[in-house]
């Protein structure tokens, strides 16, 4: 008796707990109500800060082993600055413009991504 009343409860939360996942989400799959859909503010400024610098120190590795190898010094490092910077810059550029880092995206007139190209028609 003990064992067909044990079953029996096992059986009742078994389903109250398969109720209860089918109602909760993913908390991670959620959109949250306090964020947007790409960030805030302070994640839109760190995402910037973090493209400009990491393309100039690029440009300042790639261009100081070319110095060194060559035996150059400050030209190419110089030169690698201003194009990691142009770099960061553009990249910063595509980003608030909305485009994507794949050739070929283009904003649809809708505002939705078209990842077919222009029409060729």
């Amino acid at each position: 008796m003990t064992d067909d009343d044990d079953k029996r409860a096992l059986e009742e939360l078994d389903e109250r707990l398969n109720r209860a996942r089918g109602q909760a989400q993913d908390p991670l799959k959620q959109k949250s109500a306090k964020k947007s859909e790409k960030g805030g503010p302070l994640g839109l400024a760190f995402r910037v800060s973090v493209e400009i610098v990491s393309a100039v120190a690029v440009g300042v590795a790639v261009g100081w082993f070319i110095d060194d190898w060559l035996g150059t010094r400050p030209w190419f490092m110089l030169g690698f600055i201003v194009l990691g910077g142009g770099a960061g810059i553009l990249n910063v550029y595509r980003m608030a413009s909305g485009f994507g880092y794949a050739v070929g995206y283009q904003k649809s007139e809708d505002g939705t991504e078209d990842k077919t190209g222009p029409d060729e028609g």
